[in-house]
C-alpha cells in the first residue's frame, strides 16, 4: 500500500500558550473540545507550566487537562514548582519537560506519539537562554540531536517544537534553525500573543509566542492590583494572584502534509474571552 493511500492529505495540529490558573484551567475543559471538534484537530498540544495559581501545575491539574481534551501537556522553567510532579511526571508520558532542564530532572524531554490514521507525530519542547533566570543548556544543539534522530517523512509525519523563553529573536532564530526540518515551531512564555504566524520559507509554521489560556483582562494574567502597586511605588504588598475573568484560549492551529511533514496553512487561534476571535470558525 502506498503513503499516499495510509495516510490523509494533512494532519491538523492544535497547540495553545500557557495555562494560566483557574480561569485557564476553567477554558480549557469547558472549550477545548469543541473547539477541537470543530477545527477537526488530530493532535493537540497545550502548555500547562502556569496551570496551578499561575506557577507549575499539580498531578489532580493536569489529569483534568489531558482528560478535558490535550494529547500532550508541555512544561517550562516552573516545571517542577509543585514538588508532587516531580514523581508523577514518570508515570505520565503525555507530560513533557524540557529537553535541556537539568539532566538529573524526571520525565521525558521528547516523545513520539500517535495520532489518527496510524500517523505519528514528535513533540518537544525547550527553553531558551536570553533573559531567562537559571542557565539553562543550549537549547539548539538540544533540538538539533532530537530533529536529526526522526526526520520527518520517515519516521514521524510531522514533528512540533515548542521553545518556551523570553527573547523573540530566540526564539525567531529557533524557527530558521528548524526550518524544514520540523513542522512547527511556535514560541511561549510571555503570555502575549505575536502577529506573526508565517510558514517560513522550509515549510515550517513559526509564531513567536502563541499566548496564554487566560484572563486578559490582567497583567499578562495575574490579577493587576500587584504588579501595577510594584510598578507604580517599587514596593510589593502581597503575592501575585492569577486573573479569573474568562480567559480566551490563544494558540495555532496547523495543517502539514502528510509525506513531507511541512506546513501547509497556519493560523491564529483566539477563542472566547476579550480578545477579537480569530481563526477558523
Amino acid at each position: 500500500m502506498s503513503d499516499a493511500a495510509l495516510y490523509p492529505t494533512d494532519m491538523r495540529l492544535l497547540f495553545l500558550g500557557d495555562i494560566v490558573g483557574r480561569s485557564g484551567r476553567t477554558a480549557i475543559s469547558e472549550r477545548l473540545q469543541p473547539l477541537r471538534d470543530r477545527l477537526r484537530a488530530d493532535f493537540v498540544v497545550v502548555n500547562g507550566e502556569n496551570a496551578t495559581s499561575g506557577a507549575g501545575i499539580t498531578p489532580d491539574h493536569a489529569k483534568a487537562m489531558l482528560q478535558a481534551g490535550a494529547d500532550v501537556l508541555t512544561l517550562g522553567d516552573h516545571a517542577f514548582d509543585h514538588r508532587d510532579m516531580l514523581a508523577f511526571i514518570d508515570s505520565e508520558p503525555r507530560i513533557l519537560r524540557p529537553l535541556n532542564f537539568a539532566k538529573s530532572a524526571p520525565g521525558v524531554w521528547a516523545r513520539v506519539y500517535g495520532a489518527s490514521g496510524g500517523r505519528k507525530i514528535l513533540v518537544a519542547q525547550v527553553l531558551g537562554q536570553v533573559f531567562m533566570k537559571r542557565p539553562f543548556e543550549d537549547p539548539f544543539s538540544a533540538v538539533d540531536a532530537v530533529l536529526l534522530a526522526h526526520p520527518m517523512g520517515g519516521r514521524v509525519q510531522a514533528s512540533l517544537v515548542e521553545i518556551h523563553c523570553e527573547a523573540t529573536s530566540e526564539k525567531m532564530g529557533m524557527g530558521h534553525f528548524c526550518d524544514g526540518r520540523a513542522s512547527a515551531v511556535i514560541g511561549s512564555h510571555t503570555h502575549v500573543p505575536t502577529a506573526d504566524a508565517m510558514i517560513l520559507p522550509g515549510g515550517t509554521a513559526y509564531q513567536s509566542d502563541a499566548g496564554m489560556c487566560g484572563d486578559y483582562n490582567s497583567v499578562i494574567g495575574m490579577a493587576k492590583e500587584e504588579p501595577l502597586r510594584r510598578f507604580v511605588t517599587g514596593m510589593g504588598r502581597g503575592r501575585f494572584e492569577p486573573a479569573r475573568g474568562e480567559a480566551t484560549l490563544s494558540g495555532l492551529f496547523i495543517e502539514t502534509d502528510d509525506r513531507s511533514g511541512k506546513a501547509v496553512s497556519v493560523q491564529m487561534i483566539l477563542d472566547g474571552g476579550c480578545l477579537p476571535p480569530a481563526g477558523p470558525s
